[in-house]
């Protein structure tokens, strides 16, 4: 063992070492050592984005959900009849599968109040648990489907068929147990299987009982012992046509994913791992031994580890890629890591279906033996396997020999496998490493879809979706993962529940509504060096029409025109774009001034040029940000031209663009006073520049930028302005009889604005007065920062009319 140097930090049986840049956590149970590392330097296990759309309404995307209803979580796609059939809480829709926000129909599936209170009797939450929420759906024929309910922990199944446009439940209602969870929230996987129902659950209420069950006419099931299930969380369940082009003759399969507590290793807490199991489609159960039960059945463990040792990720999803030659097939996975003491919380890795078949077929078996200082050890199995091959479909070889099915196999061959499920190999990844590792939000859900790209070749992508309500689209290019983009399917952060794939279209479901967006957008990359660098399967510079366009599926089509660079990113045959017109903008003094500038991609890194020199990224002036750049407190010396180039790299080039230029212009004081003349005249114009040159113009105050020399100009030409006006108003308010000469000086000249009823007065909003606010009377209006509002006594019940003239401070700032 590496020999550690550095801090060490023992916690009981747990003890941490730090060696160079990682932390090592060494944990002693009994004659076991177990070591997890957790790099602190993974910036290559950090991969960014490409594009990441947060707008909802800037995803094309399609979204259903109805008042009241919860938990969209069970999905079957209906191509025959265009459906897109949907469970969730008490309720079964019929949507459109081409768009999901028509309902076609809709039939509610509601529990008795009589289960409610018996659910509720038994200590379940009366509005949560103890409701029916749909968790299985399948089809059995053109016509009818198969549906399975939680029925208020009392599960229930039924039939339900489609006709005349509507959605119809036969009230055949059958004993859910062992098809169905009784919790809502317990994992569960089921596949039809040639009108045989294939399910992993658990057959009581506690959930202490798990259990794979066939229902057929002969039906099977596990044996109740922790060496075959213990704990399990079932993910996914689907079958192989392994008989197929067999030169064995061997039959189908059905493969199991789920993790469970592990039984083999001898650890001082509870260690969850990952499993993968399979049985065999023509298992008819032992004739003595395993009457019912399953002699077929084998688990090993399913491995995705990382390059550093660490505790074993847990599986929480599983796609099947099928090819029309199963041999080709493979199964993704999303794992999720289960120590807290490494940053990357999830993975993605993939799994040959002959490797899976391979480990069970001819690998070793693990078996239990008595040793001191412990119970049990499960060990590698040396000894002499028993004929047939325990686990083995009958073959060609079985029936050679007699063995027409499984209930003509030796006890010898039916007890091995009753109490040696268990294989000693483990699966190992395609790539013998994840494909995907991640940090952040955990994965949740994935499917893959191959795509044929313009150089002819298929790319798996994987979209995966997250714990915060996103999916992320990424493929691997020769061992490299390149997230394309990720967007946010659910406002609220919802984690995906439910993730679906159909005619390049994807559907997410959860909790609280369902979601239908297209595999790709295309329209979202605007330049050719953006659609390039993307490295979209889906996507390709079209250089005839010059915009980013869908890769046509047909190989008759046309390709030469297309522009795209997979593997290498290269962008050197998009043609040469026209230069960037600059944006004149007028600067205010002592304002705060923001410069927009948004790059394409995150990978590019923005750089800001002022009068041909790179500015600072932090700087007491300046303030570089995602959108662009603050510049603080401008003077006349922030005049000048801003350029904002993104810089892109990509496999050794770099990539170059300018996206904005900005020429500033310094606003002189006099062009400001003529501004101001003209505004307190008669002439009453709307004036609008740019608050700190954001693209949304707004009215700025130009009180607080002003110079003080500018200041001083202002006030004059106002005061002037408003001396003459009063002069004005008061000698014809004498001409015209309505106020005496005495009445100007005397005690009903003005009176208080705090006496004056509402209607008369309007509160300013600000009484405090600093060396930041100007005054003026309330007559005049202006545009230019300085309000004015004029104020008229009503005259009722014969009053004197009488003009009050209200003064009113007018605060200056300036927003950004």
């Amino acid at each position: 063992m590496k020999q550690l140097t550095g801090d060490s930090r023992p916690e009981g049986d747990v003890t941490r070492y730090r060696s160079g840049d990682a932390w090592v956590t060494r944990t002693h149970s009994g004659p076991f050592t177990l070591e997890a590392t957790c790099c602190l330097n993974t910036r290559e296990a950090f991969i960014q984005p490409f594009k990441s759309i947060s707008d909802i309404s800037d995803n094309h995307v399609i979204t259903f959900k109805e008042e009241g209803v919860w938990n969209y979580s069970t999905m079957l796609i209906r191509e025959d009849l265009g459906l897109l059939v949907l469970g969730a809480r008490e309720a079964i829709y019929a949507l459109d599968i081409n768009d999901i926000s028509v309902a076609k129909s809709k039939v509610p599936w509601k529990v008795t109040e009589e289960k409610q209170k018996e659910c509720t009797s038994k200590g379940k939450h009366p509005d949560i648990d103890c409701r029916n929420y749909v968790r299985m759906l399948h089809q059995m024929n053109d016509n009818l489907m198969y549906a399975c309910g939680t029925n208020a922990f009392s599960p229930t199944c039924d039939y339900i068929t489609y006709g005349d446009g509507r959605l119809k439940l036969e009230g055949n209602q059958e004993d859910g147990r062992g098809k169905c969870p009784f919790d809502p929230f317990q994992r569960s996987s089921s596949v039809m299987v040639d009108q045989d129902l294939y399910s992993a659950t658990s057959l009581n209420f506690l959930g202490s009982e798990p259990v794979i069950l066939r229902t057929s006419p002969i039906p099977l099931r596990t044996v109740f012992k922790s060496s075959w299930l213990n704990e399990p969380n079932f993910v996914y369940m689907d079958v192989v046509p392994e008989s197929e082009d067999s030169p064995e003759g061997d039959d189908d399969k059905v493969y199991m994913f789920f993790s469970e507590n592990a039984v083999e290793y001898d650890f001082y807490n509870k260690l969850v791992v990952s499993r993968v199991a399979r049985v065999c489609k023509g298992d008819m159960g032992g004739q003595r031994t395993l009457q019912r039960k399953w002699t077929s059945f084998l688990k090993t463990r399913l491995d995705c580890s990382l390059p550093e040792p660490s505790l074993p990720y847990i599986i929480q999803d599983v796609f099947h890629v099928r090819h029309k030659k199963w041999r080709k097939s493979v199964f993704y996975a999303v794992f999720t890591s289960q120590s807290s003491s490494t940053d990357l919380s999830s993975a993605v890795c993939a799994y040959n279906v002959t490797d899976i078949s391979e480990v069970f077929s001819r690998g070793k078996f693990k078996t239990e033996v008595n040793v001191e200082m412990s119970d049990v050890k499960w060990v590698m199995y040396n000894g002499e396997l028993p004929v047939p091959r325990p686990g083995a479909c009958i073959n060609n070889a079985a029936k050679s020999a007699g063995i027409m099915r499984s209930l003509d196999l030796p006890d010898k061959t039916l007890q091995f496998i009753r109490d040696h499920p268990l294989m000693d190999d483990a699966v190992r990844p395609i790539t013998g490493k994840p494909l995907l590792l991640k940090r952040g939000p955990l994965l949740t859900r994935l499917v893959v879809d191959d795509v044929s790209a313009s150089d002819g070749q298929s790319y798996p992508v994987v979209f995966v979706g997250t714990e915060n309500g996103y999916v992320q689209k990424a493929v691997n290019y020769d061992g490299e993962m390149h997230i394309i983009e990720e967007v946010k399917l659910f406002q609220n952060a919802d984690p995906i529940d439910v993730l679906r794939l159909h005619q390049n279209q994807l559907y997410a479901g959860s909790a609280s509504g369902v979601v239908q967006m297209p595999v790709s957008s295309c329209s979202r990359y605007f330049s050719c060096v953006d659609c390039v660098l993307a490295r979209d399967p889906y996507c390709a510079w079209d250089a005839t029409v010059q915009r980013c366009s869908r890769v046509p599926t047909s190989p008759e089509n046309d390709k030469s025109n297309l522009i795209q660079s997979l593997k290498d990113g290269d962008a050197t045959r998009c043609p040469t774009t026209a230069p960037v017109e600059p944006k004149i903008r007028t600067l205010v003094l002592g304002n705060n001034i923001r410069l927009l500038c948004h790059p394409d991609s995150n990978l590019a890194q923005v750089i800001w040029n002022f009068a041909g020199k790179p500015l600072p990224y932090s700087d007491r002036k300046y303030t570089i940000y995602n959108e662009g750049i603050l510049v603080y407190n401008v003077s006349a010396a922030d005049a000048g031209r801003y350029t904002c180039t993104s810089v892109e790299r990509a496999k050794g080039r770099d990539y170059t663009q300018t996206l904005a230029i900005y020429d500033l212009r310094e606003q002189s004081a006099a062009v400001v006073t003529d501004k101001i003349k003209t505004t307190l005249g008669i002439l009453s114009e709307s004036y609008t520049t740019s608050s700190g040159l954001h693209k949304t113009e707004e009215p700025p105050s130009y009180s607080k930028n002003l110079s003080s020399e500018s200041k001083w100009i202002v006030m004059q030409v106002a005061l002037a302005v408003l001396s003459v006006m009063m002069a004005c108003l008061l000698i014809w308010n004498l001409y015209m009889g309505h106020i005496s000469p005495f009445m100007c000086c005397g005690r009903q000249s003005i009176k208080n604005p705090r006496n004056l009823p509402e209607r008369e007065y309007m509160h300013t909003g600000n009484d405090a007065v600093d060396s930041k606010q100007q005054m003026v009377r309330l007559c005049v209006t202006t545009n230019s920062g300085l309000e004015a509002t004029s104020f008229h006594r009503n005259i009722t019940n014969g009053d004197t009319p009488t003009d009050i003239c209200i003064f009113k401070y007018i605060t200056d700032e300036s927003e950004i």
